[in-house]
């Protein structure tokens, strides 16, 4: 992991990208995605978490988040143990996943190549950390991270992706709540 992309002050806010070994796109399934949000949504009431903006994309995701307690490399851990577990099992052991056998080759293969991962790796263990000291670097991050569909060519307008925060901020209905900053 690059010394510029490492969770120095646990008390900032941050940009962070969880992405999925091997570019593997897995989030394109409702099922997965809706984990995502279930857990998101569990951290910010019961884990300290601020969750000022998110996105799901089909093989990542971004967030700016802050934890309430100071302990967001902690959080990042716990998070990421818990939801690849929670997925691989999903994606594995469902009966209509039709891309069990390639993408249980691509988890395999990826956790081969680092010793903490036991038999299958879900997420990278690089979160692309980036710490948003000053308001105007959060506004360009929930810029970023709210376009990140509009890119994809998904939506034409960054409030009509479900899977992201725009919606709150839009004032329309969303999927899961989010911290205002």
């Amino acid at each position: 992991m690059g010394e510029a992309y490492q969770i120095r002050d646990q008390e900032m806010p941050y940009f962070l990208t969880f992405q999925v070994v091997g570019w593997a796109d897995v989030f394109t399934r409702k099922v997965y995605r809706d984990l995502i949000l279930e857990n998101l949504s569990f951290c910010r009431l019961e884990k300290g978490l601020y969750l000022y903006g998110y996105v799901i994309m089909s093989n990542h995701i971004h967030l700016v988040v802050q934890q309430k307690e100071g302990k967001l490399s902690d959080w990042v851990r716990d998070f990421k143990k818990f939801t690849s577990k929670k997925l691989l099992k999903l994606v594995l052991e469902n009966p209509q996943e039709s891309r069990r056998e390639w993408m249980k080759m691509i988890f395999e293969y990826h956790a081969k190549f680092n010793k903490r991962s036991g038999d299958l790796q879900f997420w990278t263990h690089d979160n692309h950390a980036i710490e948003l000291y000053e308001p105007k670097m959060i506004e360009s991050r929930m810029t970023y991270i709210h376009q990140n569909p509009v890119r994809a060519g998904i939506v034409e307008k960054e409030e009509d992706y479900l899977y992201s925060s725009p919606r709150n901020y839009s004032g329309l209905k969303s999927l899961i709540e989010v911290d205002y900053w």
